[in-house]
């Protein structure tokens, strides 16, 4: 969403109005009450250049949009997702949607969540992306991030 909005300005501290570059149109967001100090942290940034203004990084590396009670209309309805799973002929099977929560209606994928994904325990989401991708490629899924 980085390539989306734009910072226009803040108009008091942890509230800002963005600019949608697509459509011109204007948004207010705040950011939320313990959100600030996550907000503060920009190192999310050097990984991910084109990252929304407002996403970070905990230190769990768990993801977080630090406007999340304002957001914007378009990000409400993005459905966001961190890992997009195509079925063997290429047709989506299903979304990994933020923090590691599975959404899909195609039965193989769910049964195979059940059985080999639900029951992993890795506190790094890095590593644990990395082993849902394997459990998943190996059951003939394609994997997208």
């Amino acid at each position: 969403m980085g390539l989306v909005y734009r910072i226009e300005k803040e108009i008091r501290p942890y509230r800002f109005v963005l600019t949608n570059q697509y459509t011109g149109e204007q948004t207010s967001v705040t950011v939320a009450q313990g959100k600030k100090e996550l907000f503060d942290d920009t190192a999310v940034f050097t990984r991910f250049p084109e990252a929304c203004p407002f996403f970070r990084y905990d230190p769990r590396q768990m993801a977080h949009c630090t406007v999340f009670p304002t957001w914007p209309e378009i990000c409400r309805e993005f459905g966001c997702w961190r890992l997009l799973i195509l079925g063997p002929g290429g047709k989506r099977a299903g979304r990994i949607m933020g923090s590691r929560h599975l959404s899909s209606e195609d039965p193989l994928l769910t049964e195979l969540w059940d059985r080999s994904v639900r029951t992993l325990h890795e506190p790094d989401d890095l590593l644990w992306d990395q082993k849902i991708i394997a459990i998943l490629s190996h059951a003939g899924f394609h994997v997208h991030c």
